[in-house]
This record gives structure tokens, C-alpha cells and sequence, in this order.
């Protein structure tokens, strides 16, 4: 029996086809892939999983809403910023990021559906990750919390109460578009609620309207993050981003 074969798929489109397991009479020999790869920085991780790493970027930490556009209008008290006034934006554009965000709905539950504990995380201000009171509360299905709004619905509803704290783990993979602002790569979100994995590397189908299909109007490959205002009182704590470098440029030897 001969002994299986792989190639990984850089390797395929380098002309570097070459077997995994590879024996000579003396025994097994080490496979190398022949990619270069640019050294890892290193990054000092949280004491918890919700502090921010040591390359993270602080967006909110308690104190003031000065990282955002509008965040005078939001009320700050106790470490716990409060929507009030209008959505607010990021002062600076982001693409590829890994986000952190931790919110509360109203302990009081007033209305339902759409209207109880309503917000968003707009990613590059566009494409929309739902912030709602999903705890025993009806409404369609992409709307409801964590769901990428009118795209996908969350695998599961991993919501907690009304008046508990919850998290937000995003990973968000920008669009990429050519010269000629065709769509070369659509973007892709992954999404854990409260630590459950409830989108997972799902495509997004263009930026997040209410009153229309998603599509890619916008060609931009950066923009600002928002938080939404949507006449609820929704609280938020401890945001923080690490901008990603996804395409890292890995080289080949000449053939």
C-alpha cells in the first residue's frame, strides 16, 4: 500500500507540490513548506478573556466617549456609558478587527420585538450586528440579538436577561474590492454571544438597510465603527478592537 499523499493549497499554486509524508531508506525526513512567513509579533493577552490585549485599541474604558464622534451626547456614569441623543462613530477607520463590546438592556422591560433594548454595532458603519433584549422576546429572526440584521440569524439565542451584562466577540473580515471597485471578496463576520459561537465566519451580503436588499454601494475597505441610538436606553462597558492583518504577504522561493 502506497502511503497517502497531500499538498496544501499554497503549495499547489506555488508549483511547490510536494508529499507530506515523504520516506527515504533511512527513515522519515522533515516536510518544510517553502513559504516564508513574516515573524509573529507578540502580543501580551488580558488576565481575562474580556480584558484588552496589549495591542488593543481602548474605545471605551470607563471614563469619557472622546474615541467616538457625538459621544458628548451619551450619557458616562459609574464606568457605564448610556445611549442618549443620537447613534455615535468612531473617529478611526477600521477594516479587519477583532471587537470586544459589553452591554446591557434595560432592567425595566418596556415594549417589545424591535422595541425593547434596541441598538447595533454598525462594522466600517455599514454592516450591522444586532443588539436587542432577545430574552423571551418575539420578533423575525435576523432581527433578533446577535443576528447580522436581515442576513442571518444566530445559530442559537445565547441571550442573557434584561439588566445583566452581556459580551460580543467579533471577528470581521473587511470587503476587498478591485481598481475598478468590483467586489473581489465579500466580508465575513464571526460572532460569539456571551462565549457561544452564534455566526461563524458567515458571509455578509452587503451593508445593512431596513428598507431594501444588502448590496455593496460602498467600496471603501476601512471605515468607522457606530453604536446605534434607537430610543432605548442600551448601556455599554469595555470596548475595545485589535486591527487584524489577514493578508500577511507570505512569500514563495523561486521555483
Amino acid at each position: 500500500m502506497r502511503p497517502a499523499r497531500f499538498a496544501h493549497p499554497r503549495l499547489l499554486s506555488a508549483g511547490l507540490c510536494v508529499p507530506l509524508l515523504a520516506a527515504t531508506a533511512a527513515g522519515m525526513q522533515e516536510w518544510k513548506s517553502g513559504i516564508v512567513w513574516k515573524e509573529p509579533a507578540v502580543v501580551t493577552p488580558g488576565e481575562t478573556a474580556a480584558d484588552p490585549p496589549s495591542d488593543a485599541i481602548i474605545l471605551f474604558g470607563g471614563t469619557d466617549l472622546s474615541a467616538w464622534k457625538g459621544g458628548e451626547k451619551w450619557e458616562v456614569k459609574h464606568g457605564v456609558a448610556t445611549t442618549k441623543g443620537g447613534t455615535i462613530a468612531t473617529k478611526q477607520k477600521f477594516g479587519d478587527v477583532q471587537v470586544h463590546l459589553e452591554f446591557r438592556t434595560p432592567a425595566e422591560v418596556k415594549g417589545n420585538g424591535q422595541g425593547r433594548g434596541n441598538s447595533g454595532l454598525h462594522l466600517m458603519g455599514q454592516y450591522e450586528v444586532q443588539i436587542l433584549d432577545s430574552f423571551d422576546n418575539e420578533t423575525y429572526f435576523d432581527g433578533q440579538a446577535a443576528a447580522l440584521y436581515k442576513q442571518s440569524p444566530p445559530l442559537v439565542n445565547a441571550s442573557r436577561g434584561p439588566g445583566v451584562w452581556q459580551t460580543y466577540d467579533i471577528t470581521f473580515e473587511a470587503p476587498k474590492f478591485d481598481e475598478n471597485g468590483a467586489l473581489v471578496r465579500p466580508a465575513y463576520a464571526t460572532v460569539l454571544h456571551n462565549g457561544v459561537a452564534v455566526q461563524v465566519h458567515q458571509e455578509i451580503l452587503g451593508g445593512t438597510a431596513f428598507h431594501k436588499p444588502p448590496s455593496y454601494d460602498s467600496k471603501a475597505e476601512k471605515g468607522p465603527m457606530t453604536l446605534q441610538f434607537h430610543n432605548n436606553p442600551v448601556s455599554f462597558r469595555n470596548i475595545w478592537v485589535r486591527e487584524l492583518e489577514l493578508d500577511r504577504g507570505e512569500t514563495y522561493p523561486d521555483a
